[in-house]
């Protein structure tokens, strides 16, 4: 492949990592001006918009904590998007391979830019099912968790050519 059209190829990748991160910040600005911390806004039986502050990681993991936790998932994202970032101008992967690289590199960044900005990450979707509730979550959080997916679909599929 010409060094223009693996350069094309990154800048695609790139543009879709954009696209999630501008998606993600664009729905928490929205979230941030329309909802008040707390407040439970019923959308539909399974479904609500409710704004809640995340200092933690995943479900609220370390949230608890004094502080450090800010900086240091925010450099562990960074790190792990840098990560992201080589081996998508490496172009190493197929289009799943690196589709689900872009959409965790968007997430993570979309994340990290809530965490340096205001010290949390904004979350507002929540999901319920018969008196369930799943944590809420943000689209950087469904970004991420789709890469994640993907990564392992796409594991399991190269598994099966290799076989084949």
């Amino acid at each position: 492949m010409s060094a223009r059209k693996r350069f094309d190829h990154f800048v695609f990748w790139l543009g879709i990592a954009c696209a999630v991160v501008l998606l993600d910040q664009a729905s928490k600005w929205a979230a941030l001006k329309l909802l008040r911390t707390g407040e439970i806004q019923y959308v539909a039986p399974f479904f609500n918009w409710a704004l809640a502050f995340n200092t933690g990681a995943s479900f609220s993991f370390l949230a608890g904590e004094g502080g450090w936790q800010r900086w240091f998932l925010s450099a562990l994202a960074l790190g792990v998007s840098t990560w992201i970032v080589v081996m998508l101008k490496r172009r190493e992967g197929g289009t799943r391979f690196m589709f689900a690289l872009s959409m965790v590199l968007g997430g993570a960044l979309g994340n990290v830019i809530d965490r340096i900005s205001i010290g949390a990450v904004v979350d507002f979707i929540q999901w319920h099912a018969a008196g369930y509730y799943w944590p809420a979550f943000n689209l950087a959080d469904s970004a991420i968790t789709l890469g994640a997916a993907i990564l392992v679909w796409d594991q399991f599929a190269s598994g099966k050519a290799e076989k084949n």
